[in-house]
């Protein structure tokens, strides 16, 4: 057995502690996630197509839509580094977040049962569920604004499966058959081909789908507000305050500035002319 001296002892132990000293940094580099994405040079942007929070050219695959500006912007301008937009659906778009499929997730209603899941930033805009039928269609009471009125057997009512809305109408419709499909045109699709009698969706979302058609298309805005809640970017749960707090300040920024309200406005006229 080798006997160390006393002083050879302190040595050690003093390099040992030098050493986690050290390391230490570099351990908490890596739970960093905007640490991260800069060392891999590019911010993963989740975007399940919303029109006008999250919309994609078919023909070309680029984004566009207030909410992918948004995550650009931080990625391009507050994080310098190139920005990726990930395919995915509202059904799995809190999932592939959790994942690590992207570092963030885009116009998430900030509900309870999300919030068990991952973590959300400040608020750029609020949220509730609008109704969309045809002004022609004698099964919806000309001038309807609640959910009785129109929560009738016989009725139809599409909705993108997995969203804030999908949840919202599931809980308050009792009679009427709920028809959950997987996007935005194919919900559409169903109110315009008449397979549905109404589509339940995003109030500003649905703004768009009323103002492209105003010969037919009549919104109904329940009273009291269905599902009033507040749309924000999702983030990993072990996501640190600190790196919350980076993007919490350049949401907050955009809100104060009215860069949001430009954004969505332009996402808007930019959607009616496609609708044309």
């Amino acid at each position: 057995m080798v006997r160390l001296s006393r002083f050879t002892r302190q040595a050690l132990v003093c390099l040992a502690a030098a050493s986690c000293v050290i390391s230490a940094p570099s351990r908490a580099d890596d739970t960093s996630a905007w640490q991260n994405v800069k060392k891999a040079g590019v911010l993963r942007c989740g975007a399940a197509v919303a029109p006008p929070y999250v919309m994609r050219d078919p023909k070309t695959g680029e984004y566009s839509g207030f909410f992918s500006e948004l995550c650009r912007e931080f990625g391009q301008n507050v994080l310098k580094v190139k920005v990726e937009f990930v395919d995915t659906t509202w059904d799995n778009i809190v999932a592939g977040l959790q994942s690590d499929k992207w570092d963030l997730s885009l116009a998430l209603n900030d509900t309870p049962e999300r919030e068990k899941a991952i973590s959300f930033s400040a608020p750029a805009t609020d949220y509730n569920v609008s109704l969309v039928y045809n002004k022609n269609n004698p099964k919806i009471p000309k001038g309807a604004h609640t959910i009785d009125e129109i929560d009738k057997t016989g009725v139809t009512i599409a909705v993108m499966s997995g969203t804030a809305q999908d949840k919202a109408i599931s809980g308050v419709i009792k009679q009427a058959q709920i028809m959950r499909l997987p996007g935005n045109d194919e919900t559409r699709l169903a109110l315009m081909s008449k397979r549905a009698d109404l589509l339940a969706d995003a109030n500003i979302t649905n703004m768009l789908l009323t103002e492209a058609h105003l010969d037919w298309a009549v919104a109904i805005q329940p009273n009291p507000p269905l599902a009033q809640q507040e749309v924000a970017f999702g983030v990993r749960k072990e996501t640190s305050a600190a790196d919350i707090a980076v993007l919490n300040k350049y949401v907050n920024e955009q809100v104060k500035s009215g860069a949001v309200n430009r954004l969505i406005k332009t996402s808007v006229q930019a959607m009616l002319v496609t609708n044309k």
